[in-house]
Formats: structure tokens, sequence, C-alpha cells
């Protein structure tokens, strides 16, 4: 199962890392893909207070944040987890945000065309489908955190 978690204002840097690490921190979240815009391309010049595109830690990873975070998609396998997930919005987003479950994939699970072109016929990891974007490197643009199992 996917949610989507769609807070009512885009969150900052900061934010976006403590609620990446405690949602990360919950053992039934598969994989986590933020979405939104992309940081202005002239950030560099701004003085640093302003500056939001950065290097945050998740789970012990550096990760460089590339876009302002707008939503948030889970999947999850228990639908028990939404009441966690829910607690650590609350603690985080103090400004509201909903918490959607609408629709059954928000995050591709299937190998598509897109992924054929951007990979060829070589076989992926379930993991990666659904993360490419024909247009970029893959480097730039996803980071795998692997969970300890």
């Amino acid at each position: 199962m996917d949610i989507e978690i769609f807070p009512y204002r885009v969150l900052g840097s900061d934010t976006t890392e403590k609620l990446l690490n405690d949602l990360e921190s919950l053992e039934d979240v598969k994989r986590t893909v933020i979405q939104g815009p992309r940081f202005p391309k002239g950030e560099a010049t701004l003085p640093p207070q302003y500056q939001e595109r950065r290097v945050i830690n998740v789970c012990g990873e550096d990760v460089v944040l590339q876009v302002k975070t707008a939503r948030i998609f889970l999947e999850i396998t228990m639908e028990s987890t939404i009441k966690e997930v829910e607690q650590i919005c609350e603690k985080h987003i103090p400004y509201g945000f909903d918490i959607n479950q609408d629709r059954s994939n928000y995050i591709r699970k299937q190998k598509t065309v897109t992924d054929r072109i951007k990979y060829g016929n070589k076989e992926i990891p379930d993991e990666l489908v659904g993360m490419t974007d024909q247009y970029s490197t893959f480097d730039d643009h996803v980071k795998i955190i692997k969970k300890d199992d």
C-alpha cells in the first residue's frame, strides 16, 4: 500500500531531514519518495542562512536535497502504520498536512517503457522501479538507503 503525505506548506531542509529520519525509522516503511519543485539554480549565490539546498543526513547516510519537499510518498505493508506516520507528521508539521491513501499506487511497481529507455533490457532491483527520470542521470536524483535486515 502507498500513502501520500501532503503538507499544507513546502517543507524546509531541516524539517525534511527530521521528518525523513523518523519516517525511515519505522520498520514497515519500504520506500520513501519526496517530490517538489527543484531548488533554483541561483541559490548558490544567496547568503548561507537562506540556502535550502544542502546535504541532509537520513539514517546515517548523506543525501543531497535537490527539491523543496512538497509531497512525501511512502510504501508500507500494514494499514496500522498510518497511525504511526500521522503521529510523526504531527510532531514535525505543526501547520497541518493530509495523509492520502485514495490511490492504490503512488509509486510505480512495474517496469515501464521509461525504465527500459533508461536502463535497457537488463534486470533492475525492485527498489529502483519507478525511480527514473529520462532527462537526468540516476545518481543525481536517487539515493538508496539500505535498512538493516
